[in-house]
């Protein structure tokens, strides 16, 4: 299913609901109204059903961005950018069409497209190869699983890491309130978030919580990051608790450096 979400941005949503996915993997095409010529951020799984349509949708594609590494965002980019005949840029060589330098992501790279122009902005903390792209010309940023459209995002240890992930908060926070302003977020899952700046305070609010809550189970004795997550996360389904042991193991380096 397709849906315009800005003059610059709709969105194509994967048949890959679930727990860590919310409705499912959204795949963000981006152009300038009335180009010929688009982006495409995060094809997403190997779902040729889904791939199919982003490629009906998004017609002459310049380039494939990937926020980052895991597969519901990256599986089909490979396929797709065979398809599209165009090139693929992410953090990580292995995920990059070509793998060469040229096609990484770094800090003050900007894509630009038929008038399209996409800062990148590295977030790395959900994972180490994280990465937001920002329109200034929409006042929309792109945070794959950085920020998710509903909930919060795992620290995926161990290629995640929570010192980098509160930098990264309080990176994407203090832009959302500068001068230049941030009118929404498109996430990698989930719905559009149109208060920035209180969705940030809240993930920075919230990471922060944990840690106590950590430190506070660890000085009760519950010293495992199994008897952590029974601990912390008794509010959480049992079925994301795999993923909070992920983040718990994060916290508990963080604590420990």
């Amino acid at each position: 299913m397709t849906e315009r979400i800005t003059d610059h941005a709709s969105r194509v949503l994967a048949a890959n609901p679930g727990p860590m996915t919310l409705e499912g993997t959204n795949t963000w095409i981006l152009r300038s109204p009335d180009a010929d010529v688009s982006v495409v951020v995060d094809p997403g799984p190997m779902l040729e059903d889904h791939l199919r349509e982003v490629l009906a949708v998004a017609g002459e594609v310049a380039v494939v961005l990937l926020t980052h590494k895991h597969p519901d965002h990256s599986e089909g980019a490979a396929w797709f950018a065979n398809q599209a005949g165009c090139g693929v840029r992410a953090v990580d060589p292995a995920y990059r069409i070509p793998t060469d330098h040229a096609h990484g992501l770094s800090e003050g790279d900007v894509i630009t497209a038929g008038g399209l122009r996409i800062e990148v902005l590295p977030t790395p903390g959900h994972t180490l190869d994280s990465v937001c792209f920002w329109l200034p010309q929409d006042g929309s940023l792109l945070t794959g699983d950085t920020v998710l459209g509903r909930g919060t995002s795992v620290v995926a240890h161990p290629d995640g890491a929570l010192g980098p992930y509160l930098d990264s908060l309080d990176r994407l926070l203090a832009f959302a309130n500068s001068p230049a302003g941030v009118d929404r977020l498109l996430p990698g899952h989930g719905p559009v978030i149109e208060d920035p700046s209180d969705v940030l305070t809240y993930y920075l609010d919230h990471r922060h919580e944990r840690l106590d809550q950590v430190r506070a189970a660890l000085a009760a004795g519950h010293t495992t990051p199994d008897a952590i997550v029974e601990h912390v996360y008794a509010d959480v389904p049992h079925t994301l608790w795999p993923a909070a042991k992920r983040s718990v193991q994060a916290q508990l380096d963080y604590l420990n450096a």
